[in-house]
Parts: structure tokens; sequence; C-alpha cells
């Protein structure tokens, strides 16, 4: 077998860990690998490890036992995730991006592969001791940043529809309150997406009333899923009383009427990293 030198296989080792954050690698998985010694391997990994978070990049972590092993977790720390919230913030503020009804135009930011990726690593790093067992969206927006988060956390994305597909077998229905609109809409779930017992944490792109997030946990009591979480990119802060509980949002968005712009402008847009990220980044 072809020996390989250390930069090599720690080059090659942090990539493995890095398309698959939060699965656990044994360490005879990159010693069969490479061809090398546990003591080599061992040796190579504690290097990543100081690397990794010398340049925050996550945190590898050792599993001891029989059936243990690495993890790596991209976790983004607290002080560099504020930083980066802020430059977004500050970016969507103004008066370019408001639009009727009291939303904010975000779709390209939304459509950033980076950006996304960026957003959903903070999300992750907020979630990551609660374990869910996947991440549930509403279609269509906030499939992006949840896609992230899931790769990020380490498992699959689950897709709620307004309506059901032939393709995904008999489905679950319910109806809810939309918290913007106050129309009644439909929700739907394949019955095959997700088990009764697991632990969900649901991601979307935007909160204002709550109603979607809080059909979203309606639908997971009628599969008997525990939610473990709420988290958004975007949540106003008019109304101040939402119709879900235990959330994080990345920002908090208001109109302000006061500020002058240009003539025919629906509010100036006052965007700001949320509360927690604040407390958290300080």
């Amino acid at each position: 077998m072809e020996k390989y030198r250390r930069n090599e296989r720690m080059s090659v080792t942090l990539k493995l860990l890095s398309d698959e954050p939060n699965r656990l690698f044994t360490l005879s998985h990159f010693c069969e690998l490479f061809g090398t010694a546990k003591s080599s391997m061992s040796e190579d990994l504690d290097i990543l490890r100081k690397l990794v978070s010398s340049f925050d990049l996550g945190e590898i972590e050792t599993i001891t036992g029989a059936s243990g092993g690495i993890i790596y977790r991209p976790r983004i720390s607290m002080t560099e995730s504020l930083s980066y919230i802020e430059k977004l913030s500050r970016s969507l503020s103004g008066t370019s991006r408001v639009l009727p009804g009291g939303f904010l135009y975000t779709s390209d930011i939304l459509a950033d592969p980076i950006a996304t990726q960026k957003m959903g690593r903070i999300l992750a790093s907020a979630y990551y001791d609660t374990f869910p067992d996947f991440v549930l969206t509403m279609e269509t927006k906030g499939i992006p940043v949840a896609l992230t988060t899931a790769h990020a956390l380490g498992v699959p994305l689950v897709i709620a529809r307004h309506t059901s597909k032939a393709y995904e077998g008999s489905a679950v229905n319910i109806n809810y309150v939309s918290g913007s609109s106050g129309s009644i809409q439909t929700m739907s779930l394949a019955r095959r997406a997700v088990q009764a017992g697991q632990q969900c944490l649901i991601v979307d792109d935007f909160l204002k009333g709550g109603g979607t997030a809080k059909g979203m946990v309606d639908l997971m009591k009628e599969f008997d899923v525990k939610v473990v979480g709420s988290a958004f990119v975007i949540e106003t802060e008019v109304p101040a009383q939402k119709r879900v509980t235990n959330v994080r949002s990345l920002m908090t968005l208001a109109i302000d009427d006061n500020i002058e712009g240009e003539e025919g402008d629906l509010g100036y847009a006052v965007v700001r990293p949320s509360k927690w990220l604040k407390e958290a980044g300080l």
C-alpha cells in the first residue's frame, strides 16, 4: 500500500470530516484508509484538533469507548457569528428592500450559497446540544438555510408542503392560520417522512405572527415528534407576542415610518442582530 505523508493524511482527513459533520468516524477507519498505525493517526488528529480550534473552524471531539471515534462539528464562535450578522443586518437595512405588508426582500441573500452556509452553521451551533433527529421547514424560501443547518447538524431535512404530492405516498394534512394574512391554509407531510419519538428543529426564513411556525409545531404533534426549538433568519419586532415559543432568530426587523426617504417608500427597515446573539457574542 502506498505510504502517505502526514500533511497528506491530515488534508484528506479534514476534508472527509467537513463533508459529513456530526458523523462518528472510528480511528480504525482512517488507519485502514491510509495504511498507518493508530499512534500516528492519533498524533494527526491531535494536530488537526488544535488547528481547527485555533482558526475557529469548529471543533473535533473524541468519543472514547469501544464504539468511539471522532466527530467534527463546524461550530462558529459567537463573536464571529455576531460580527457576520451585524454586517448582514447593515446590508438589509434601509428603504430599498421594504415590501408591502411589512416584509423584507431577502431572496438574493437566501439564494447565496456562502451566506446560507454561514447562517446555517450559526443556527446549528446554537442547537447541537438539543440533538435533533431532523430539521423541518416549510416550502419554499426557508429551504436553503434549513438545508445548510441540517448539513451542519448532520441530520436530514424534511419539507412540509402546502399540498400533498402523489409521489410521496399517503400524507398527514392539517389546517393552520397564517400569521401574516390571517387566512386558513393547509400544511402537508408524508407519513413516511418522520417517525414517532424523534426530535425536530424547525428552521425557516421569516417569522412575523408565527402562524406557519405554529402550524409546523402542531404538525409534529400529529406525528408524536418533539420540537426542540424554532430558528429563523429574520423575526419582526411587531407583533411582539408570537404564536410559538422557544424561538431564536438571527436578526430582528422593524419598519420605521418616521425616517424620511424617497416619495413612495414603504418605510425604513431597521435590521439588527437578535438579542440572544448579541449577548452571546459580547
